[in-house]
């Protein structure tokens, strides 16, 4: 299972990362909204883990638009 981080908190970022992958999950980060968007629409995530407050683009946006694709 592929999961997708996306916050702009690196070290929230590799604290998730480093339980997750013990668990055995591929893990993705994206530091903004837009890579997230851009994340998405390449490696088509499972599940997706987002900050509400991001730089660019704010998590609930980026919820709306990678919900339509």
């Amino acid at each position: 299972m592929r999961i997708l981080i996306a916050d702009d908190d690196a070290d929230l970022v590799e604290g998730l990362r480093w339980y997750l992958e013990a668990e055995g999950y591929e893990i993705i980060a994206a530091g903004d909204g837009e890579a997230a968007i851009e994340a998405c629409r390449k490696q088509q995530p499972d599940l997706v883990i987002l900050d509400v407050m991001m730089p660019k683009m704010d998590g609930i946006r980026v919820c709306e638009i990678i919900s339509r694709e």
